[in-house]
């Protein structure tokens, strides 16, 4: 048996907009928000997904942290 007591996220530092995919693909920004609902992604560029998952777990740790010095459980 076990418990999740936090949990937390992150993302790479840049985003990318539909118009910022166009400058080098063959599309528009209305046709794959149309298709997908998608207005804009991250995009790793100097992250590694370990740098992410790093920064995700101290992130769920500050909020077991923070519940902890409250009491709050």
């Amino acid at each position: 048996s076990f418990q999740i007591l936090g949990t937390g996220s992150a993302h790479p530092a840049c985003s990318q907009t539909n118009d910022d995919l166009s400058a080098f693909l063959d599309t528009s920004d209305e046709w794959i928000s149309t298709r997908t609902g998608i207005k804009s992604r991250y995009v790793c560029t100097t992250e590694t997904i370990s740098d992410l998952a790093v920064e995700a777990g101290r992130a769920a740790l500050e909020v077991i942290l923070v519940f902890d010095a409250y009491k709050v459980k």
